[in-house]
């Protein structure tokens, strides 16, 4: 379902079913292999999270290069856990690339059907999902957290591919990447019932103590691909849990608010 890839010092995730497409250069990142330090150590690559600017930056050239990816074509977003989408042009090209100042505003999901336009995303525990048309040839990145997710932003994307792109959904490919899982990721009554009105009769959280559930945004957002009409063997979920993991992945949760970030890189080729 997925490898891991270690090249350059650096240790990253690909999908199996995307990779063998020879469509896309993709993965998504572990937290070794950079040079960041503290709480950051060692391969952040946010700059909105107090680590220094320096870091981040050789941090960002060194994962994109073990992609064999150009760092400063490099598009991203100020993700903000809504459901806004940008489609992305050769125009783009190195918005946030390297500066948080300048990259795309208020933005949790890219498209672009352009070669050679690689798309990025940021986590510590939301949910990466990548997604590919490989007939249109058009991809996807999307940043789902618990908003993201009972807003239904996988669906939007798939959506807005099909009218810019005429992309039908049973032709996608997607992986759900690296995320906290349902063994750790505590919520509360509001969230729950958020997800009880957008997700009638799935079987989404389990009770742990009085008012607090364990929710599963992996099989949520599975759910809402299927519902967006991908078919259900084009659908692969990492199932690794990046609170449980603190080996591999920077957690929000796990770690109390002060971490890094993990990044999904998608290009085109």
């Amino acid at each position: 379902m997925y490898e891991i890839v270690r090249k350059m010092g650096l240790e990253y995730f690909i999908f199996n079913h995307l990779q063998s497409s020879n469509l896309v250069t993709h993965g998504f990142t572990t937290r070794i292999g950079g040079v960041s330090t503290g709480c950051y150590h060692s391969l952040n690559t946010s700059f909105h999270v107090g680590d220094q600017d320096a870091h981040v930056q050789q941090n960002r050239v060194l994962a994109c290069r073990a992609l064999g990816i150009d760092p400063y074509r490099l598009v991203a977003g100020r993700q903000v856990h809504g459901d806004r989408i940008r489609l992305v042009e050769e125009k783009d090209l190195g918005r946030g690339a390297l500066s948080h100042g300048d990259a795309l505003p208020d933005i949790d999901a890219l498209i672009t059907a352009e070669p050679g336009v690689p798309l990025s995303s940021y986590y510590a525990d939301c949910v990466p999902i990548f997604i590919l048309d490989p007939v249109q040839r058009v991809i996807a990145l999307a940043h789902a957290g618990w908003q993201g997710t009972v807003l239904k932003i996988a669906r939007k994307v798939i959506e807005k591919m099909g009218q810019h792109f005429a992309t039908d959904p049973r032709c996608c490919l997607a992986g759900i990447g690296p995320s906290i899982g349902p063994c750790c990721y505590e919520v509360d009554e509001p969230v729950i019932s958020r997800f009880e009105d957008n997700f009638p009769g799935a079987r989404l959280a389990n009770p742990v103590a009085p008012g607090k559930w364990r929710l599963d945004l992996w099989e949520a957002n599975r759910l809402t691909l299927l519902e967006a009409g991908l078919q259900p063997d084009h659908i692969c979920t990492a199932r690794l849990c990046t609170s449980c993991r603190g080996d591999l992945f920077f957690s929000y949760r796990g770690e109390q608010g002060r971490t890094g970030r993990m990044t999904s890189l998608m290009m085109l080729k």
